[in-house]
């Protein structure tokens, strides 16, 4: 059959119908989107919640999102710029900084909820793959459910977004999940390496690349782990400090506001353009137009004169 060359006519971009807005810049998975907000009609208004988990370049932010006709809406958040708060102060987009946020995320909501002396979650973490299971007794409240929310993120085993989901899943909130993508998983013997996950769990796989990384490259260690040498931080501390980080969002992870140094608001009040009213941007025109008449006019009484 020979080449036809496809011409689109006039009936079909009359019914070419425009993708969403999020669609056309690349933000929202609108296929994923309508799966995870989609709610039975059985359980009529119930919310259902998504752990969201969005990477960028400086920090990791996790949420807990529900969905309505007007929009999203937040029921908690964590970021991992507040782990410095905790004692992490180095590597804050790593796969541990995301298991601190995602369990930060997950005490911070179940303490909104008034859950989070019911359920603990695992305090000591081991590496074990573990769901959060309902108290015994008719009137125990069940779990706090989530549904994990990657994104446009890859699902590729051992990813940060899974650190997040295990962090949350320690916390004490009921993900639904399998052991399938965490670190230490082998698709060979289809068994996951507990002390494999473990070790990232508490930043080993970030001890282990200091140690192996000075012995090769001394002048590039002192570069790339420049932070860590000024605040006296070896490869032998960093489990320590995740280990006292995590005892310390457990006891305490209600947000605390930054101290500001300064009334921002009043500081960009002088360089704010007030808003004008109608009657105002109206003068302001015809002040314009009568500028634009004047210089004319007054050009061309310079012209005559040179006449």
């Amino acid at each position: 059959m020979p080449f036809v060359k496809v011409v689109k006519s006039n009936a079909y971009f009359s019914r070419y119908q425009v993708k969403y807005r999020r669609r056309r810049e690349g933000k929202t998975d609108y296929f994923a989107r309508k799966r995870l907000v989609g709610q039975s009609k059985t359980k009529y208004n119930a919310a259902k919640y998504r752990l969201v988990v969005r990477f960028t370049n400086k920090q990791i932010i996790c949420q807990i999102i529900y969905a309505r006709i007007q929009g999203d809406f937040v029921l908690a958040a964590a970021s991992s710029k507040e782990l410095p708060r905790y004692g992490i102060n180095h590597g804050l987009t790593n796969w541990t900084a995301a298991y601190a946020t995602g369990l930060l995320v997950a005490r911070r909501a179940l303490h909104k909820l008034n859950l989070a002396d019911k359920y603990e979650g695992v305090c000591e973490p081991t590496g074990e793959v573990t769901m959060t299971e309902a108290l015994e007794g008719d009137d125990a409240p069940r779990p706090f459910k989530a549904f994990l929310d990657v994104g446009l993120k890859k699902t590729s085993t051992g990813s940060r977004v899974f650190g997040a989901l295990k962090g949350a899943s320690d916390g004490g909130i009921f993900i639904p999940h399998s052991e399938k993508r965490f670190p230490g998983y082998d698709t060979e013997s289809k068994k996951l390496d507990s002390e494999v996950l473990k070790k990232y769990i508490f930043g080993g796989h970030v001890s282990e690349y200091m140690e192996s990384l000075e012995e090769e490259d001394d002048e590039r260690f002192k570069k790339q782990f420049s932070s860590y040498l000024e605040d006296d931080v070896g490869s032998g501390d960093i489990e320590e400090i995740y280990k006292k980080a995590y005892a310390a969002i457990r006891e305490d992870p209600v947000f605390k506001p930054s101290d500001k140094t300064k009334d921002w608001a009043t500081e960009c009040k002088p360089h704010k353009m007030p808003r004008l009213t109608h009657a105002q941007r109206k003068d302001a025109i015809e002040a314009k137009i009568a500028k634009f008449h004047a210089g004319r006019s007054a050009a061309q009484e310079e012209d005559e004169d040179d006449d």
